[in-house]
């Protein structure tokens, strides 16, 4: 078996790899929403009297729905302990010369 090939990593500091996860972690919500929105659009369209759905395909695709986004909320929570980690070393990790404050440590304009 081979190893997979990795392109190359380029030199980043702590600072801006905290970044970089905190940039994930907003990626990942917006792709959880669209699968919320997704979800919301399958129970409208169910839910219309137009569709003729019987009441076992109602159950059905409720059921499916359910299911789908308990597993949602499942990695939400994660992504919420992964940006709650990163943004608890900021203040350790980031000082004024990588030039990333985190909200509580912003400087003021007439600083």
């Amino acid at each position: 078996m081979t190893m997979p090939n990795f392109p190359e990593v380029p030199d980043i500091d702590i600072c801006e790899s905290l970044g970089l996860v905190i940039e994930s972690v907003a990626l990942e919500e917006l792709a959880l929403a669209h699968l919320i929105n997704a979800e919301a659009e399958k129970v409208q369209k169910i839910a219309d009297p137009e569709n003729c759905a019987t009441p076992f395909e109602m159950i059905k695709i409720n059921d499916s729905v359910s299911k789908s986004l308990v597993n949602i909320i499942k990695l939400q929570m994660l992504l919420q302990f992964k940006l709650e980690n990163v943004l608890d070393k900021l203040p350790d990790l980031c000082d004024d010369d990588h030039g990333c404050h985190p909200p509580h440590h912003k400087k003021r304009k007439s600083e």
